[in-house]
């Protein structure tokens, strides 16, 4: 059983929030060990199983980027970490920024910095943009192979873009 079965909401980019907290809290009173204890050994580990899947579940589905590479594994359009290509054309559009933070790891300049930062910011807000349209208008009952590689590629690049964010954020805690 999957995480949307198990809360029974629809598989979705977009979900709506509240109905995942309300499923959640209910299955967090469902499935609490506490009201298990007299219970036999099978039906307390039973419930305390139920009880993790619902904890994992809701982390996962709560949260934007975990529940995209959840969706994206689901689908079985991810594959295992570090199988999956990143676009060239995106790796050459990288070359410069990459250039630039191996310049200040050399010579750390304030102006340098923010111009990167600034530039990784408008990256990622144009590249949510050219995949909205999937996520938004993404149907489970029919998902389109074009939909999902589109999704696929937007998670692969901003991935990317979080480990140049960590490499850029050291500079700034020296």
């Amino acid at each position: 059983m999957n995480y949307f079965e198990f809360f029974k909401i629809p598989v979705s980019f977009n979900l709506n929030e509240a109905e995942l907290k309300k499923a959640f809290y209910s299955n967090s009173k469902k499935f609490h060990p506490d009201f298990f204890t007299l219970e036999s050994k099978e039906k307390q580990m039973e419930v305390l199983e139920l009880s993790t899947l619902n904890n994992n579940a809701f982390k996962t589905l709560s949260n934007f980027d975990k529940r995209m590479k959840y969706i994206l594994e689901l689908k079985e359009v991810l594959g295992e970490e570090g199988k999956n290509k990143i676009p060239q054309e995106f790796l050459m559009e990288m070359m410069e920024i990459n250039e630039n933070l191996m310049e200040l790891e050399f010579d750390f300049d304030k102006n340098n910095f923010d111009k990167i930062q600034n530039s990784l910011k408008k990256l990622e807000s144009i590249l949510l943009e050219e995949v909205n349209p999937y996520i938004e208008n993404y149907n489970d009952a029919a998902p389109k192979e074009v939909e999902l590689d589109a999704i696929k590629n937007y998670f692969l690049k901003k991935r990317y873009l979080l480990r140049i964010k960590e490499n850029l954020n050291k500079f700034a805690s020296l």
